[in-house]
């Protein structure tokens, strides 16, 4: 049976991934770089900034010794641009706060830096519903390794197959693949609703019940 609930942030609770294209050109723009939202779409999405320099690097020679200073600007304008736009929804509060009421350990699980990650959940006010945050800087590997959503599971005492996993993008539906745990893909953050979760939940738990 379902026991708890990992959501990744980006693309699934926060509708953020223009905020860390825009964020991140900002950044490059500083040396007369940029890529293409279709690039950062296809290549770069869900994975940590740190990564994405490290493939700019790789394929546009683009100078590793420019990375700690483009990596901690990015997170400053990730931060200006969150403060801007992010906020509550009545959706993912209904959501997270039914759930939680109904005995449900949730967890955030991103890609993101843990302070990107506090930030954005209290702004949208999501906070005081989530038992455990966990970040880039919490793991060894990141997303598409499945390390953090084991890392979630071992935290709260479960097996992988009493875990539902909400993710939206190529390496955060990898990660949840492997990690052994069951997944709920989505499409926009519109499509984290209380009852899609709850459809979920039964149909799984349904399936185990008929084993």
């Amino acid at each position: 049976m379902i026991k708890a609930i990992f959501f990744d942030m980006d693309g699934v609770l926060i509708d953020a991934k223009d905020w860390h294209y825009d964020a991140l050109n900002r950044a490059l723009m500083t040396f007369g770089f940029s890529i293409s939202r279709e690039s950062h779409l296809s290549t770069f999405d869900g994975l940590p900034t740190k990564e994405k320099l490290n493939i700019l690097s790789k394929v546009y020679n683009f100078p590793v010794a420019l990375h700690g200073f483009l990596n901690d600007l990015k997170q400053q304008y990730t931060l200006e641009i969150t403060y801007q736009h992010c906020k509550p929804t009545f959706n993912h509060q209904n959501a997270l706060s039914n759930l939680k009421k109904n005995g449900f350990s949730i967890a955030v699980c991103s890609n993101s830096i843990r302070n990107t990650i506090i930030s954005m959940m209290s702004l949208s006010d999501l906070d005081q519903y989530i038992d455990l945050m966990l970040s880039n800087e919490d793991v060894i590997r990141s997303k598409p390794d499945p390390e953090i959503y084991l890392k979630a599971a071992h935290h709260f005492g479960l097996n992988p197959d009493e875990c539902l996993i909400l993710e939206d993008n190529e390496n955060g539906i990898k990660a949840a693949v492997e990690s052994g745990c069951h997944l709920l893909k989505i499409g926009t953050p519109n499509d984290v609703t209380l009852q899609n979760i709850e459809r979920k939940i039964n149909e799984i738990n349904l399936s185990i019940s008929e084993k």
